[in-house]
């Protein structure tokens, strides 16, 4: 595929992304799509009753689904890139820092004990292993998020992974959440997706519920926060293939300022 290919493709998808979210706001889902590949996504947050000038604790949702057209297997997915809406933050004052160390060689039992008081998140993957000349093997995961050390003084999530098959293995892959300055956006992550079965696993579906509260000194504190400031909050994912493949699409979530 040709970059001029590539990049009308994303353009398109981007397009229609927003488009579909313009018209109907209250939409659970987008569908991008480019070319033969298919994302289904969804993301929410509750409750959708914020004060409009201070931030409030909040719950995150969010996940999707790839697939193509022709019911061929899609290409592998490398990167995923969230940038999120800049009215709100993210809290870890007081709260448990798990490091890799602890995590490396567990499966997710063992890894939620090494750091239970560190978890913001948790969720599920699933991914197809797809070996030359051999039936295609499901394989699937519960995810985990762990807060993590600062990078460069950011916070940062650790997720956990553990798969049983083709063989046991447990990926721990370290996402910065960063402060960015580009409009209505204000944070990004960017996780690069481990090679599964030396590369021969391919990224199907993962849905993930972040959210974490707890006291500290006497003061409760939310991992996630934000305000309704403008009448919704938005994100944009952008998911990037082996193939060259870049579609984007931005979710429009409407709120309600109280207050």
């Amino acid at each position: 595929m040709t970059r001029f290919k590539s990049s009308r493709r994303w353009a398109i998808a981007a397009a229609a992304a927003v488009l579909v979210l313009a018209l109907a706001g209250t939409a659970t889902a987008i569908v991008v799509r480019g070319g033969d590949l298919i994302i289904h996504a969804d993301g929410s947050f509750s409750p959708t009753s914020l004060p409009k000038h201070e931030n409030a604790p909040i719950t995150l949702q969010g996940g999707g689904e790839i697939s193509t057209a022709s019911g061929d297997l899609p290409p592998v997915l490398k990167t995923l890139s969230i940038e999120y809406d800049r009215h709100g933050s993210v809290e870890t004052r007081g709260l448990p820092v798990c490091t890799a160390g602890k995590l490396q060689a567990t499966d997710t039992k063992a890894a939620r004990r090494a750091c239970p008081g560190s978890i913001v998140g948790t969720g599920f993957g699933r991914a197809i292993v797809a070996f030359p000349e051999s039936r295609p093997i499901p394989v699937s995961s519960p995810l985990t998020l762990f807060n993590g050390p600062k990078v460069h003084g950011q916070p940062s999530v650790l997720a956990h992974a553990f798969i049983t098959v083709p063989v046991a293995a447990t990926f721990v892959v370290p996402v910065t959440i960063e402060r960015i300055s580009k409009g209505v956006y204000g944070y990004r992550t960017e996780a690069k997706i481990p090679k599964i079965a030396g590369g021969a696993g391919i990224p199907i579906a993962g849905h993930l519920k972040i959210g974490r509260k707890w006291t500290y000194k006497g003061k409760r504190y939310s991992y996630l926060n934000a305000r309704c400031e403008t009448g919704h909050l938005q994100a944009r994912g952008e998911f990037g293939f082996d193939d060259g493949t870049l579609l984007r699409g931005t979710f429009i979530r409407p709120c309600q300022a109280r207050g």
